[in-house]
């Protein structure tokens, strides 16, 4: 049976997939959601973050090591767990792979009451081997911009860090898996600040600092969330921009 992806088909009969971001994007905004989805306007890219990008994949190798070995990295040493590994699964470099996320084997689950298939690509995955329950890692990169300043989830804007930890635990306990509440952002924060040279004969080499956050999941909005989209999906009219939307803001004034 094909697939439902794209812009939406109500008589489509397979499950309509929509990933992580496409859920952020409705909760930010379900008209711009219901643009995107329904009547399949393309909204301007955002460009790339290679810097972010390149720190990601490091830390996967760094990681991918260790589990390969099914040794104990010595940076859960440092931060006292000593009782956990990173997590193998036959599956595991598939539940990365956010542009595939619907396909055979990837990191979804499919909501049976409303014909949607739910998913994404996370980072990683650390077990504790003690209890057996498995904690969703983010990796995030930044660079402070004044010495001293403790990394936290208090700005606003990070609330969608929290609701992606917060789906991806849900979408694999729906699998099956046993995921704690305990999930993990990963930060590594690029020192402008250090006294070690940054550019010798040949390459230059960034200094990272490292803060490891721990976040308790809230799954509760999660359900009732998937039943607005399903219900703006089949609406038949574009809702209201939701106050502060900038797309909003500008095709109000474009009038």
């Amino acid at each position: 049976m094909p697939r439902h992806r794209g812009k939406y088909n109500p008589l489509h009969s397979s499950p309509y997939e929509l990933s992580r971001s496409r859920v952020e994007n409705f909760v930010r905004c379900p008209a711009c959601f219901y643009m995107q989805q329904v009547e399949g306007i393309k909204f301007p890219d955002i460009p790339g973050f290679n810097i972010n990008e390149a720190t990601d994949v490091l830390l996967k190798k760094h990681f991918d090591k260790y589990r390969a070995e099914a040794s104990i990295p010595p940076f859960f040493h440092t931060h006292g767990l000593d009782h956990f590994l990173p997590f193998q699964h036959e599956n595991f470099n598939k539940w990365t792979e956010s542009l595939h996320f619907g396909a055979e084997g990837r990191m979804h689950t499919v909501v049976d009451e409303l014909n949607l298939k739910i998913g994404g690509g996370l980072d990683d995955v650390w077990q504790n081997t003690e209890t057996e329950e498995l904690h969703i890692v983010d990796y995030k990169s930044t660079s402070q911009k004044n010495p001293g300043r403790t990394i936290t989830l208090d700005e606003p804007y990070k609330a969608s860090y929290k609701r992606q930890m917060d789906l991806y635990v849900w979408v694999l306990r729906r699998m099956g898996f046993d995921v704690s509440d305990m999930g993990y952002f990963l930060y590594v924060d690029g020192d402008r600040f250090t006294d070690r040279d940054f550019l010798s004969a040949h390459e230059a080499l960034m200094v990272f600092k490292t803060t490891l956050i721990p976040y308790t999941v809230d799954v509760s909005w999660i359900a009732p969330t998937l039943k607005k989209i399903k219900a703006t999906l089949d609406a038949g009219a574009r809702p209201e921009h939701s106050d502060g939307c900038q797309y909003g803001d500008f095709l109000q004034a474009s009038i």
